[in-house]
This record gives structure tokens, C-alpha cells and sequence, in this order.
């Protein structure tokens, strides 16, 4: 079986020979890989844009998970932009809202679509849905955005690890980072080198963030790393689009994450042994969930 790239060098270069976005080589990555019609995966991929937006659009009304830890930022947020105070501005707030949004659906047991995991489900559709209001995409537009997210996804999952109990969080918010900056350079015109700048400069910067979860759950810190991760992605981007560029190779940038997350410590890998889960408030609301016996066990 043909397939068209294994790493983002190879990628970019088909893209820039081929004289076709990133998106489209992942589109016939995956007619090659799946063996459907590009009408076939273009429709799987529209169903997943709308999961995303029913996702987006429940969080911003308000949803609060069952233990009470997370919930309703994402109004805080909108209602705060209401104000005009807002230091960061409007349009990269949006996007730190509907990635909180997103993610609070997901902790509250809600329907979203994993991009690339459900704990880092909130930084691509937060910030396409913020792009979208200011680049004005067409649907197959929004689509692609989505297609070029994946395509580097696809690079980090065979080549490193998307997983935040294989590689700490720097695996899933700061892929989920990277992947978006990427996808959103290429909607506002970026070349596939900018893309790949773009995700380079992302993940650089989440290199070594741990996974400790309060409690084992995908709430604290957990939606708020998404915010955090949909600025990041957003700026990534505009200095890419700008002209900057990572000194540092996008393929060894990602060898990078994954060796580093061959060293991070079990305690720090999604294990909420280590971090903020064993901090005297993070054992507090353990034993407050799940009691006495279970918080012990740590």
C-alpha cells in the first residue's frame, strides 16, 4: 500500500511539489489508506465538524461535570468579553472559551470528537470556530481545517505518541496545540511550511508538559491546558504567518517530545500520583469524590 508521507518533511515537500494544501494530500492519504470515495471521507470528516459544533454550542450555554470540579468557565469567559476589559482581545479569548467549552461538554460526560485525544478535544474546534468568525471559511473550508490537523496528527501518533499516560500532556494538549496552529495557518493563506513552522513553534513550547489529573479525572488541570493550549496554537500561527520560523526541524521537534516523554517520570503520566493530583488540595478533592479509601491508595 502507497502511502504519500510518514513525517512532515515528507508532507511539506509533496504539498510544495504537488502545488496542493496539506489538506488535500491527507484526503488522498486517506482514499489510498481507507479505500473510500473522497465523497465518502469528506462527509465522515463533515459529521465530526458537526459534533464539534454541537459541542462548542452546548459549552457556551453553560454544562457542569458531575463532581462539581469543572463547569460554566466558558460563560465566565463570553460574558467577560462582553465588558470590553478584555486584556488578551476578543478574538483570541473566543478561542480559549470554545476550547474551554468543548472540554467542559467532555467532562461532563458529552458527546465531542477527540482531536487528537477526549482530554485535548477542546484546542482545534476553539480555535476554528474563533478563525471562523474572523476568516469567514466556507464549509469545505472548515473541513480542511480538520484534514490538515489530522495530517500532522497522524505524523506525531506513528512517529511519537498522541497519549498523555505514554508521554504526559505535552502528548495531548501540546499536539492538540500544534495541530491546530498548523491547521489554522493554512486557512488564513500560510504556505505548508508555514504550517509547518507554525506546529513547530506550538509544540516547542508544551515540551515537558506533565499529565497529572486531580482525582484521575479529565477535568483539573485538564480544561483549562486547552485554553492555555488554543493561545498558544493561535499565536504559534500568526508568527509563522508573520515570516518567523522554527530554527529547530518540525520532525525533530516531535523526537524530541517523544523522547522526553519516554523519560518523564510514571508519577507525572496520567497516573495522578505526581503534580497538581498530589498536591494537599488535589488529595483533598480526591478523598471528597471517591473517599477516604481510594484517595489512600496514592
Amino acid at each position: 500500500m502507497e502511502v504519500l508521507f510518514r513525517n512532515v518533511r515528507d508532507l511539506v515537500e509533496r504539498a510544495e511539489k504537488e502545488n496542493k494544501l496539506i489538506s488535500e494530500i491527507m484526503i488522498e492519504q486517506e482514499i489510498i489508506v481507507s479505500e473510500r470515495t473522497r465523497e465518502e471521507i469528506m462527509e465522515q470528516m463533515s459529521r465530526n465538524l458537526e459534533v464539534m459544533e454541537a459541542a462548542v454550542e452546548r459549552g457556551l450555554k453553560g454544562v457542569q461535570s458531575v463532581t462539581g470540579l469543572t463547569g460554566n468557565d466558558a460563560v465566565l469567559i463570553q460574558n467577560y468579553m462582553k465588558t470590553g476589559k478584555a486584556l488578551s482581545g476578543d478574538f483570541l479569548l473566543d478561542a480559549v472559551s470554545k476550547a474551554v467549552a468543548t472540554n467542559e461538554v467532555n467532562a461532563a460526560m458529552g458527546t465531542i470528537c477527540a482531536t487528537p485525544t477526549a482530554g485535548s478535544a477542546g484546542v482545534v474546534p476553539g480555535t476554528l470556530f474563533a478563525v471562523k468568525n474572523k476568516l469567514n471559511p466556507t464549509r469545505e473550508e472548515m473541513i480542511r481545517f480538520l484534514f490538515t490537523a489530522g495530517a500532522f496528527g497522524q505524523v506525531v501518533a506513528n512517529n511519537a505518541m498522541i497519549s498523555g499516560a505514554a508521554g504526559g500532556c505535552q502528548a495531548e494538549v501540546g499536539s492538540a496545540a500544534a495541530m491546530a496552529a498548523a491547521a489554522i495557518t493554512e486557512m488564513a493563506g500560510g504556505t505548508p511550511q508555514q504550517s509547518a513552522h507554525a506546529f513547530s513553534i506550538s509544540l516547542k513550547n508544551m515540551l515537558g508538559l506533565v499529565c497529572d489529573p486531580v482525582a484521575g479525572l479529565v477535568e483539573v488541570p485538564c480544561v483549562k491546558r486547552n485554553a492555555m493550549g488554543a493561545a498558544n496554537a493561535m499565536v504559534a500561527a500568526d508568527m509563522a504567518l508573520a515570516g518567523v520560523e522554527s530554527r529547530i526541524p518540525t520532525d525533530e521537534v516531535i523526537d524530541a517530545m517523544y523522547k522526553i516523554g519516554q523519560t518523564m517520570p510514571v508519577a507525572l503520566r496520567e497516573t495522578a500520583q505526581g503534580g497538581l493530583a498530589a498536591t494537599p488540595t488535589g488529595k483533598w478533592l480526591e478523598k471528597r469524590i471517591f473517599g477516604a479509601a481510594t484517595a489512600s491508595r496514592g
